[in-house]
């Protein structure tokens, strides 16, 4: 009996040690066929690296299976083979379609697409002035954030507040985002969001507009008010919550406004393209910067089908303050959120690579004005850059009680919003103190 248990006992650790071996097998092959998607960029689909790993593995297996004495044959080394096959393969295989399938249209506001003198072809939305009070003749033109996303429900309603109040109110989604046509990967820069502005307000043909810009279509106005082509065209500016306008500026690590409800709230609820292993490791790597935006492993439009608004994670909680993380609102429908991951992270990295737009922002003379969340979860920096470099910035309303998605259908957060931007649009005496001024800046960083 002692024998037959010690015999036993070998043969259990002869199997541990070889289940261990094969696993070590498998997770060596697995971390081959990442280090080839990055080297190989995702070229075709995966299978590049995928059909390369597979020789590699087999050639290796079967060199180390011939120079072992003659005996009975191992299945154990090939089964590691066909393991980290499956697992790899599950990578290459697309899941989401792979031609764009566009969110379906609003039943609350007509989309219209216009084809802009750049080559892009922009879903536009118009909310004519409403209500009983003044007509203003100037369009206002919304710039949403993303970079590459669609207009939400919540901020729609937002601007339908807006055109309530008298206001000819037009938005566009930036191309690649909603239901605006995609652009070739390599088109799509700040550069080009700047001149889709200006070409977005030629096709309007109602003379110079002004422009409300949010978060990264902040961005796009900042730069716009430092290229004099298209500042000619701005009557002016809202800058609100605006994220790092040059290279310089995206260097910078500084403050955050007052704590955000982001780690408070329970994890978003929802399918995530990031729990199947394609999208994971695509979105993963590219988040890394260790594959392209252009990335031969997932198209653009897959990539757009399969992001979901689960996949922001902890984003949409770090755009509200602490004290509302028991009733964020839903700010959009499955049906109609739409977001480019790859697009956006391009077009970030061409903010990160320009110079300072600081030297051309100084002679800009079109009357701007800039609105800071309380509890914004963007750099202060950000906004104070653009406060001390543009000397027509003319107040700056900081807005409390609210993150960085101002507008948000809480209390009357929506009513204040709106509040501060007819009064610099009527040249109307300010509903909040300018703070921070420019002598404040110091002070405010510092807060």
């Amino acid at each position: 009996m002692p024998t037959f248990a010690k015999r036993l006992a070998r043969l259990a650790a002869r199997f541990a040690v070889r289940s261990l071996l094969a696993l070590a097998a498998v997770v060596a092959l697995l971390v081959l066929f990442l280090a080839l998607i990055v080297v190989t960029d995702g070229a075709g689909s995966g299978l590049a690296a995928w059909s390369t790993t597979l020789v590699i593995a087999t050639a290796v297996t079967a060199l180390r299976r011939g120079r072992r004495r003659p005996g009975p044959a191992r299945p154990m080394p090939f089964l590691s083979v066909v393991v980290a096959a499956a697992l790899t393969a599950s990578v290459c295989i697309p899941v989401a379609p792979t031609a764009r399938r566009y969110p379906p249209a609003l039943p609350s506001v007509a989309t219209q697409h216009w084809n802009l003198a750049t080559g892009s072809r922009v879903a536009v939305y118009h909310y004519p002035p409403a209500g009983t009070g003044a007509r203003h003749p100037i369009p206002l033109v919304y710039l949403n954030g993303g970079p590459v996303r669609g207009i939400s429900l919540l901020d729609h309603r937002f601007l339908r507040l807006l055109a309530r109040q008298g206001y000819d109110v037009y938005a566009y989604e930036q191309a690649g985002g909603g239901r605006s046509d995609l652009l070739p990967m390599d088109q799509y820069t700040i550069s080009r969001s700047v001149g889709d502005l200006a070409a977005f307000i030629d096709r309007l043909g109602r003379g110079s507009v002004d422009v409300l810009g949010f978060s990264s279509g902040a961005v796009v106005l900042t730069r716009a008010l430092a290229d004099r082509h298209t500042a000619a065209r701005l009557h002016r500016a809202i800058i609100a919550e605006p994220g790092p306008m040059d290279g310089p500026t995206a260097r910078i690590a500084g403050h955050k406004g007052r704590r955000s409800a982001r780690g408070l709230t329970p994890a978003p609820t929802g399918p995530r393209s990031t729990h199947v292993p394609r999208y994971a490791v695509a979105f993963g790597l590219m988040r890394l910067g260790l594959l392209t935006p252009g990335t031969g492993l997932i198209g653009q439009a897959e990539g757009d089908n399969a992001f979901t608004a689960a996949d922001l994670g902890g984003d949409t909680a770090s755009a509200y303050c602490a004290r509302d993380a028991h009733r964020i609102p839903a700010e959009d429908t499955a049906r109609n959120f739409s977001f480019s991951p790859a697009a956006s992270l391009r077009i970030q990295q061409t903010v990160k690579d320009s110079p300072s737009i600081a030297p051309q922002l100084r002679r800009s003379r079109t009357p701007a004005m800039l609105m800071i969340a309380e509890c914004s979860s963007q750099l202060r920096e950000w906004a104070t850059a653009v406060l001390a470099d543009d000397p027509a910035v003319r107040r700056t309303q900081y807005m409390p009680g609210v993150g960085h998605h101002m507008w948000n259908g809480l209390d009357d957060n929506d009513e204040r919003a709106v509040a501060v931007i007819t009064a610099f649009l009527q040249d109307r005496p300010a509903p909040l103190p300018d703070y921070p001024t420019r002598a404040d800046i110091p002070a405010f960083l510092g807060t």
